[in-house]
């Protein structure tokens, strides 16, 4: 590589210089302010941070929307050397290098879907110290290439994002982040900073260890939130009224959980046709869709994201009120992580859990759904290699594209079974499969700077160029992302006129332009075997299916506990002191399962109920009451009523003063006038 190339990947803006081995808190607090805009550290960031900079391994624990980057890149800046980063999600990998690069910092990214050149290219800038940050996915961590090249780098700190994973007791337990401990032996001097926002004290022990932490050393913030209340309700109209009912109830900005892209869909556009402004979001959506509503939503133009577990990563909006999951998720570590992205600026917010009759049947189904039977996995994977023509003793190392419906359509597979298949495959170590992933399209300049003026280029042709060379910092020596429609919009031109100077100046050689994809990829991390060698290890299947039924019963306790909601999830997070939050529905004793005013029935109701049917409901539950004595609010249902309309006329009564609680607040009982 030459050398001019090389000085041009150099971080462009002065890095604040670091005071001491150990990195006091000012030299920290002056990049802080410079870089990232703010003027002092939250919560235990800066605990983090000094540990780290003083060359201790780490381990921080911090919930959703406590600013675990800044936890590795405040010190990395402040620190010789570059900073490995391993990251399972490769969205947000792109995500961050983007937002480091607009602060001037220099940051890249390995990841599938780069061409070997490519990998070769980012690796050899990062030997040559013109990066401060390399993202890389943990399967890359086996990378023969990737070893060989890593040596070579002056390794300041090593960060292991979503920590979790690398414990087979985690809820998203990946065996390739088991290959970070052959990273830890060839870097002997690089600390570890591990990061997670959801650990059992199980899981936190296994980190640990995994991760040949020199001693114990854990940073944690407590997981409770005493703005956030947590609430259930049972499903008794249809879930789009339910979710309706809620927004109603609840002002502000909200996200709506759905296990399907379907679902998300539908729910969206049916919110939008009943007058409330809402889009959709899941992994199937192009980044550009993607990025275009994430945006609509953060600006307050979009008040309702309904979306997959896909969105959520990375998010920084503070004042939403409220997170709805209109399914029930399958763990307590999602369902915590997902609920806690309502109040982050520390004001009232909401976690609703909608369920039915039907949701504790769909959970354990999916446990089923989740680990199909080892002699399917077996046949998915011959069939892979049959689709993708690969011959026993063939394909180390191969990546070919893979479509997962053409698959299914062709051998005839149910798409969610094979592809949780495909996932069991992937966790053990025979394939890499990534789900349709988005590239963004990538240019690098193929010429001298000093030859450009040899070329005689049409106006606009020329225009493209020079914003390029404006806009993206060492285009001579690596490959840099484009979005066309941002540059189409910066020039004033249509984006299909971008993309045609684009294929014009990679045809003169001016530069290399490789339009995005949206495609998944299978990569063969072995040899292929013969199907009756698939064998899943115990840790990737009989033990990980018994982890997720556990967490489903969790699950399944969360739905039927009588005790404080929030004290439920934080003692299973190894918090075994926390405090009643006296704000959920059940600490509320559940008289309170709405959030806006007592005296009025929500909307969906008033159609079905007139005031002459609720006050006949309110004389049938006194009779009841006269008829059984004091009874817990549980207990009183109406087979022919809604448990809504029911706890909507429990709310007058108490109201009139015609029934009152018993002083355990367990029960409701008539009052002596009545």
């Amino acid at each position: 590589m030459k050398t001019d190339h090389v000085q041009l990947t150099e971080v462009t803006t002065p890095l604040p210089a670091r005071e001491g081995q150990g990195g006091g808190s000012s030299p920290y607090l002056s990049i802080l302010q410079s870089y990232f805009g703010f003027t002092s550290f939250r919560g235990i960031q800066q605990d983090i941070i000094e540990s780290i900079g003083a060359g201790h391994d780490t381990l921080g624990l911090m919930p959703t929307g406590g600013g675990k980057s800044i936890t590795f890149q405040v010190p990395a800046l402040a620190m010789d050397g570059i900073c490995l980063v391993i990251s399972p999600l490769i969205a947000l990998m792109k995500d961050q290098v983007l937002h480091l690069r607009e602060k001037g910092i220099k940051a890249a990214a390995v990841h599938t879907g780069m061409s070997r050149e490519e990998v070769i290219i980012t690796l050899e800038n990062c030997i040559f110290g013109g990066f401060k940050f390399l993202y890389v996915s943990p399967e890359r961590l086996s990378s023969e290439l990737f070893l060989a090249k890593l040596i070579h780098m002056h390794v300041s700190f090593i960060t292991v994002d979503e920590a979790h994973c690398i414990s087979q007791w985690g809820y998203d337990f990946r065996p390739s982040y088991r290959s970070i401990a052959q990273v830890r032996r060839l870097l002997p001097h690089a600390p570890v900073l591990a990061l997670t926002a959801t650990a059992t004290p199980a899981v936190i022990e296994d980190i640990q260890r995994q991760l040949l932490f020199a001693r114990q050393n854990v940073k944690r913030m407590s997981f409770a939130r005493a703005n956030l209340i947590y609430n259930t309700r049972r499903i008794q109209m249809n879930k789009e009224q339910e979710v309706w009912a809620l927004l109603q109830e609840i002002p502000g900005s909200s996200i709506v959980y759905t296990r399907s892209r379907a679902g998300s869909r539908e729910l969206a556009e049916w919110l939008s046709s009943q007058g409330i402004e809402a889009t959709f979001f899941h992994a199937g959506l192009t980044n550009r869709e993607k990025n275009e509503r994430q945006a609509a939503w953060q600006r307050g133009d979009i008040r309702v994201m309904v979306a997959t577990n896909a969105f959520g990563m990375g998010i920084d909006k503070p004042d939403v009120r409220s997170v709805i999951h209109s399914d029930v998720p399958d763990s307590p570590e999602a369902y915590f992580q997902e609920a806690g992205r309502a109040g982050r600026d520390g004001l009232k917010a909401f976690a609703v859990l909608l369920y039915d009759d039907r949701s504790i049947t769909t959970l354990r189904r999916r446990i089923d759904e989740t680990f199909p039977p080892e002699d399917y996995v077996a046949q998915v994977y011959e069939d892979v290699c049959c689709f993708l023509q690969m011959a026993i003793g063939d394909g180390y190392g191969v990546t070919r594209e893979f479509a997962l419906d053409e698959f299914c359509r062709a051998f005839h597979h149910f798409p969610v079974r094979a592809y949780n298949a495909l996932q069991l495959l992937s966790r053990s170590g025979f394939i890499e499969w990534t789900d349709a992933e988005e590239n963004h399209s990538r240019v690098m300049m193929r010429c001298r700077r000093d030859e450009l003026y040899d070329y005689h280029l049409a106006p606009v042709a020329e225009r493209v160029l020079w914003h390029l060379l404006r806009s993206c910092t060492g285009i001579f020596s690596e490959f840099s992302y484009i979005e066309e429609g941002e540059i189409a919009l910066k020039l004033g031109i249509t984006e299909k006129a971008v993309c045609e100077q684009l294929i014009e100046l990679s045809r003169m050689h001016i530069l290399q332009f490789i339009p995005r994809k949206f495609i998944p990829y299978v990569t063969f991390t072995q040899r292929r075997v013969d199907k009756e060698e698939v064998v899943l290890p115990r840790a990737i299947y009989e033990d990980r299916k018994r982890e997720l039924a556990n967490r489903i019963e969790t699950m399944i306790g969360y739905l039927r506990t009588e005790e404080c909601r929030s004290r439920y999830l934080l003692r299973y997070f190894g918090e075994t002191d926390a405090k009643d939050c006296h704000a959920c529905d059940n600490c509320t004793a559940p008289l309170l399962p709405r959030f806006g005013k007592s005296d009025t029935i929500s909307a969906p109701y008033q159609q079905v109920f007139s005031d002459e049917q609720l006050k006949a409901v309110g004389q049938r539950i006194l009779k009841l009451l006269c008829e059984r004595g004091p009874q817990p609010v549980r207990d009183i249902r109406l087979s022919d009523v809604p448990d809504r309309i029911v706890t909507d006329v429990l709310h007058r009564l108490f109201e009139e003063e015609v029934i009152t609680m018993t002083p355990d607040a367990l029960a409701v009982q008539l009052t002596a006038k009545s």
